[in-house]
C-alpha cells in the first residue's frame, strides 16, 4: 500500500539514517530484512523504527513509518503533530513509491549503469562531461537506488544511477524501476561469483538490465558482449519472454551501442599508452581525444564507456573533453601525496581482473620504487585461492608486496623471497609503524582490495597518518 495524496510536512530532503538526518528531512524508518521480494545478500536485523526519536531529535520534518493506530504513533514518537507522521503498510514499498514518482517527473536522459567493477567511476565521469550532479557513495541496490532516485532534483539536466548485484535477481527489478534511456553493461567479470553458477550466470544477470529500458531506449556494452549468442548485428534479439515482464517496452529489438578495442566496435579505442593521461577515441571516422582520470587500460575503457553514453543519449560527444583532469571517486584509484610518498587509494573493492589491472599499471606507469598492499578478493567461492595465487603473473616488477587476509596467503607463499614484504591475517595484526620505515620519498605505494579488508576500516585513512607521524619525528 502507498501514501495516500494528503497534506504532510514540508520536507527538504530523505534520510534513512538518523545519524545523517539532516533538518528538514522526512527520516523513512526501513527495516533490514527486505523480505522474499528481493533476493539479495544485503540483509540485517536492524530496525529503522528503533530510531524514530532519534530523527526528530535531529530535525526530521517527519518519519514514514509502518502502519499502526496513529495515537499510538503520536505517543511512543512524543510529537502532537499527527501530519509530522505518515503511516503505510510497508516503509520499503513507500520508499519504492517516492522513487516511482521522481521519476516520473524527470524531464532528462536518464542513465542506468552496472557492471562487475568501475560503475561509481562512470557514473563521475559520465556526471563531469554533463555537468550534472551525483549522488556520493554507491547508492545501488535495493534500497539505496529508490533512496538515490528520490532524492534526484526534478529540474536536473542528466539523471545516473547505478544498479549493483551479488545474487541473481537483483538487476532486473532495480531496472525496471529506473526505466533508463540508455542501459550500460560496463563488463563481466568475477565479482560476486560465489553466488552464481558461472561467468555466464553473471553475463545473463548484466544484461537483464535491458528489461527496464524505455521504447526507444539503448542499450551499451562492450564490444566483447555483442558476441553473446542473444546478440546479432547492431541490435538485441530474442529474450522475448523478458522484454513481456517489463511493462514499457514491447518491441523485440533494441539499439545497441558498443565500445572496445576492437575495430568494428561504434566506440573504437586506439592503442592506449600507459604513461600517457591522454587516449584517442573514434566515432563514424571522428576523432575525440580524451583525459583518462588517474589512468590505466581499464579506466580508458570507461572512458569510452561515457562516449558512448553521450552518443547513445544523442547528447554533444564534444563533452567528452570536459573530463578534464577530475580525480577518481575515493577508494577507485585517486592518489594522495604524504610526504613525498605517492600512495594510490584503489581500497573501495577487488575482484581478480581488477586487481590484476591495478598491479600492471604500478608495473608498467611508475619508474619510482613500488610497493603493493593486498587484501583478500572476497566472493570468488571454490576458485578463491586460484584467483589469488594468479595474482602473482602480475606482481613481477613490485619491489615489495604485504598480503593481508586469509585468501591472500596463498599469493604471498608464492612469492620470492626478495618480495615478501610482510603478511597479517587483518589490518589490525599490522604493525603500520614499522611498516611505514621502510618507505622513502619518491615511492609509491598500491593499496587494493575488497570493501570489507580496507575501505570499511579506513585502511588508507590510517596508512597516511602512520606516514604523517613518521614524517612528523
Amino acid at each position: 500500500m502507498g501514501v495516500s495524496p494528503s497534506d504532510g510536512p514540508d520536507i527538504s530532503g530523505i534520510s534513512i539514517d538518523s545519524r545523517t538526518l539532516n533538518p528538514g528531512d522526512l527520516f523513512i524508518a526501513l527495516r533490514g530484512d527486505p523480505g522474499e521480494r528481493f533476493n539479495t545478500s544485503h540483509q540485517s536485523e536492524l530496525d529503522g523504527h528503533d530510531y524514530v526519536q532519534q530523527a526528530f531529535d535531529a530535525g526530521a520534518a517527519g518519519v514514514l513509518i509502518h502502519q499502526e493506530d496513529i495515537c499510538v504513533a503520536l505517543e511512543k514518537y512524543q510529537t502532537a503533530d499527527s501530519s509530522r507522521v505518515i503511516l503505510v503498510e510497508d516503509t520499503l514499498d513507500g520508499l519504492w513509491d517516492l522513487a516511482r514518482a521522481a521519476r516520473r517527473r524527470l524531464r532528462c536522459p536518464v542513465f542506468a549503469i552496472t557492471g562487475s567493477s568501475g560503475k561509481t567511476t562512470l557514473r563521475n565521469f559520465l556526471g563531469a562531461c554533463l555537468e550534472t550532479e551525483v549522488a556520493p557513495g554507491s547508492l545501488n541496490n535495493f534500497w539505496g537506488l529508490p533512496l538515490s532516485m528520490a532524492r534526484t532534483p526534478a529540474h536536473c539536466s542528466a539523471a545516473i544511477f547505478e544498479l549493483g548485484t551479488s545474487s541473481p535477481g537483483e538487476i532486473e527489478p532495480l531496472a525496471e524501476l529506473v526505466q533508463p534511456d540508455v542501459a550500460v553493461v560496463l563488463n563481466v567479470l568475477p565479482a560476486h561469483i560465489e553466488f552464481f553458477s558461472d561467468l555466464a550466470a553473471i553475463e545473463k544477470e548484466k544484461l537483464s538490465i535491458m528489461y527496464g529500458l524505455t521504447r526507444d531506449g539503448v542499450l551499451v556494452l562492450p564490444h566483447a558482449l555483442k558476441k553473446s549468442a542473444m546478440i546479432a548485428n547492431d541490435s538485441l534479439v530474442g529474450w522475448q519472454e523478458g522484454f513481456e515482464k517489463a511493462a514499457n517496452v514491447r518491441k523485440e529489438r533494441i539499439q545497441l551501442i558498443t565500445f572496445g578495442d576492437e575495430q568494428s566496435a561504434n566506440i573504437h579505442l586506439q592503442s592506449f599508452d600507459l604513461n600517457s593521461p591522454f587516449l584517442e577515441l573514434t566515432y563514424l571516422n571522428q576523432k575525440f581525444q580524451a583525459n583518462v582520470p588517474g589512468g590505466g587500460q581499464h579506466r580508458a575503457h570507461t572512458v569510452a564507456a561515457t562516449l558512448a553514453c553521450i552518443i547513445a543519449a544523442d547528447l554533444d560527444p564534444g563533452s567528452i573533453q570536459k573530463l578534464g583532469n577530475i580525480q577518481p571517486p575515493g577508494g577507485r584509484g585517486n592518489v594522495l601525496s604524504v610526504f613525498g610518498v605517492k600512495v594510490i587509494d584503489e581500497s573501495y573493492n577487488a575482484n581478480p581482473t581488477s586487481m590484476a589491472a591495478a598491479l600492471n599499471n604500478l608495473s608498467a606507469a611508475s619508474k619510482e620504487k613500488k610497493y603493493a598492499i593486498l587484501g583478500d578478493m572476497l566472493e570468488l567461492g571454490s576458485d578463491a585461492g586460484r584467483f589469488h595465487k594468479e595474482m602473482l603473473a602480475s606482481c613481477t616488477n613490485i619491489d615489495g608486496i604485504f598480503c593481508v587476509g586469509k585468501q591472500m596467503r596463498s599469493l604471498f607463499e608464492s612469492l620470492p623471497v626478495r618480495q615478501r614484504w610482510g603478511y597479517a591475517e587483518n589490518i589490525s595484526a599490522m604493525d603500520l609503524g614499522a611498516l611505514v620505515i621502510d618507505l622513502s620519498e619518491g615511492d609509491c605505494v598500491l593499496v587494493k582490495g575488497s570493501n570489507r579488508i580496507f575501505w570499511s576500516q579506513d585502511f588508507v585513512g590510517k596508512l597516511t597518518q602512520a606516514l604523517t607521524d613518521a614524517a612528523q619525528r
